[in-house]
């Protein structure tokens, strides 16, 4: 018998990709979001599909759902620095009741349940590259502790029940994941310098520039999440690319594949702002057999196509 998937925050940027990508698998999707800041454009072609059912529910409330479920995969949440300052407490609800609520709904059910953790768990970083081993160096009050809080909590919460209830949970710390389905206007670099790019302006340059990043393909991201759901670990493990470079050189990067000239709007950098960010994914790599595959280049182009041809706002 096919195997039934609960994902959370499904019609989001990764959520939606990932309920393809389970569908590919033969998995049966249910995907519950409130779409505070999933579009449902992102699962429009899912609408018809056999294997994928669509709830709107804020999971911050009683999660009902009748059927059988073998995996709840939980991925709602602002996710973008734009996004949860603007909802701040939405964002501190979904981290706190809405985990709260998804593993006690994986509990009844008998599922496996996995959490869509962060590399914003490890805040400011004073270590890097960032191993799991890591605790971080998080403020708790800055305008970021929403979101960052919000995570931490989260993943002790889980870890809490895989240890009392015995639960088969995971654990994924999701690093700067890029591709088609971003907003333009969500706040994260990578939309952002496309949209930029798009109306031939120049790209903002928070600080000086030479903060960095490391950036994962979408697909390469949803292959690690998966391979750590089908997997017995239970530990939290970094899912992203060590590709690490700066805003500048990913702007750089940006311009060359779009064919436009490269002009800089150079802007106050904004509060907690991390100054490194590296995954140690050696533990994936081990454990899981995986390591991203897609080129930067490749992927900007496949995402600047996808925007070119679909996403103009």
């Amino acid at each position: 018998m096919s195997k039934t998937a609960l994902v959370t925050g499904g019609s989001g940027f990764l959520g939606s990709h990932l309920c393809d990508f389970l569908i590919e698998k033969d998995i049966n999707v249910v995907c519950m979001d409130n779409l505070i800041t999933g579009r449902k454009t992102n699962i429009k072609h899912l609408e018809h599909h056999p294997s994928f059912t669509f709830i709107n529910h804020n999971i911050s409330t009683h999660i009902d759902y009748a059927g059988a479920i073998d995996y709840v995969l939980h991925f709602a949440s602002p996710a973008s620095p734009d996004d949860y300052i603007r909802y701040p407490i939405q964002t501190l609800k979904v981290g706190a009741l809405g985990t709260h609520n998804c593993l006690g709904f994986a509990k009844a059910k008998g599922a496996v349940f996995l959490l869509a953790s962060t590399s914003e768990v490890y805040g400011d970083p004073l270590q890097s590259p960032q191993s799991e081993t890591y605790w971080g160096n998080v403020n708790p009050v800055g305008p970021r502790g929403v979101y960052d809080e919000a995570k931490r909590f989260a993943e002790a919460m889980t870890m809490a029940y895989h240890r009392t209830h015995r639960m088969n949970t995971k654990i994924v710390r999701i690093f700067n994941t890029y591709g088609p389905r971003m907003r333009l206007n969500d706040g994260r670099v990578v939309p952002a310098f496309i949209g930029q790019a798009l109306k031939k302006e120049a790209l903002s340059i928070y600080g000086d520039g030479k903060q960095t990043r490391s950036f994962c393909y979408v697909s390469d991201t949803v292959a690690g999440i998966f391979r750590l759901l089908l997997s017995d670990v239970n530990d939290p493990v970094n899912v992203g690319n060590p590709n690490e470079m700066t805003i500048l050189e990913l702007a750089k990067t940006l311009c060359h594949v779009a064919h436009v000239s490269c002009e800089y709007a150079y802007k106050e950098l904004p509060e907690d702002d991390p100054k490194v960010r590296k995954p140690d994914i050696s533990k994936a790599n081990r454990l899981l057999g995986w390591k991203p595959l897609v080129r930067l280049e490749d992927g900007l182009a496949q995402t600047l196509e996808w925007f070119q041809a679909h996403d103009r706002n």
